[in-house]
């Protein structure tokens, strides 16, 4: 009887031992905005089980209120893994908001100057003087904006500035203003909709105003760096897996995306278009063929750096050497593309 009762004692010790062993790490997501289009990457890999095989379950991807929101709430804990704008984490970073980028998802910025063509026809960075630009002054857009002003010789005194609460897409609609800072891969394939469909609207890209730099990304903080490589090569490793069957699928994505979102229930339509115009514009670079999707190549993060600095954003004393970490991509060996 005595030998029984060891024998179960042993049997329940072990059994507890196993689950601990088998215990999935627990972690959260926190998005820089409503659900897009290239948010899609976490969904599919939590869906397909990507995440678990890695030991890691995702208990919540979190929708968010902007960049600087997402990158404060990884930096202090209340997230584990977040996605914003690069340059804004830059930014963040310079302030103390200690995060470093893993992945460029972006890899040409997807912001860009819009306007509504039988409103505001534009066609070269000149025409924005005198403009009457909607944005808020702060976060993602904001940076941009002010360097691509920069960028073309001149300043936020050239234009009028109607200091707005995004989204901005209505003011246009509602020719409150002329131009409005935007992503390409999110309000402009419902506002092009809204617009009257292709053609309507005026778009001056990233590259079109000389502004090389990328754009949003999948980050942690450098605590989490520091503590939990392991956690974070497991979940980089399963990242780049999703992201590359998006990549292969957007269709199959975007059904992802509302299955897990039933919000965006009869808005496919909107999810692919947001996707191609990453697949079309943002996606792929010469390094991405070479090292990889997502890969970050330190001299564009210095050379956008440099531009953010130049036009104040960025303060001088950034050390545009840190902020991103591409040795957990690399051991993920990511889809060249």
């Amino acid at each position: 009887m005595r030998s029984s009762w060891r024998f179960g004692a042993l049997f329940g010790v072990l059994a507890l031992f196993s689950g601990a062993v088998h215990a999935k790490d627990a972690v959260t997501v926190q998005l820089d905005w409503v659900v897009r289009g290239n948010h899609a990457p976490f969904f599919v890999a939590k869906e397909k089980g990507y995440f678990a095989d890695q030991g890691i379950d995702v208990t919540a991807i979190r929708k968010g209120t902007g960049s600087t929101d997402a990158l404060r709430l990884v930096a202090n804990g209340n997230a584990d893994f977040g996605f914003s704008d690069l340059p804004t984490l830059m930014v963040g970073r310079s302030q103390g908001v200690a995060n470093s980028a893993l992945l460029a998802v972006n890899q040409k910025t997807p912001l860009a100057i819009i306007s509504l063509k039988k409103n505001f026809d534009l066609q070269n960075p000149k025409q924005l003087k005198d403009a009457n630009i909607g944005v808020h002054p702060s976060g993602s857009t904001y940076i941009f904006l002010k360097a691509a002003l920069a960028k073309n010789g001149l300043a936020l005194a050239d234009i009028k500035q109607s200091t707005v609460s995004p989204p901005y897409e209505n003011l246009l609609l509602l020719n409150r203003v002329n131009v409005v800072p935007g992503y390409i891969d999110a309000e402009v394939p419902e506002l092009e909709h809204k617009a009257g469909g292709p053609g309507s609207l005026s778009i001056l890209h990233g590259e079109d105003l000389g502004i090389q730099s990328y754009g949003s990304g999948v980050f942690t903080s450098d605590k989490n760096i520091a503590q939990r490589p392991d956690l974070v090569q497991r979940f980089v490793t399963a990242y780049a897996k999703a992201f590359a069957d998006v990549i292969q699928d957007p269709e199959a994505a975007a059904d992802t995306l509302i299955k897990n979102n039933p919000e965006y229930k009869g808005k496919k339509e909107m999810l692919v278009a947001q996707l191609r115009a990453d697949l079309d514009f943002t996606f792929f670079s010469d390094h991405t063929r070479t090292h990889g999707i997502g890969w970050i190549d330190p001299a564009l993060w210095r050379s956008s750096a440099t531009l953010f600095k130049e036009q104040g954003a960025l303060s001088p004393s950034f050390d545009d050497t840190q902020g991103f970490d591409t040795r957990f991509l690399e051991k993920a060996q990511p889809l060249k593309r």
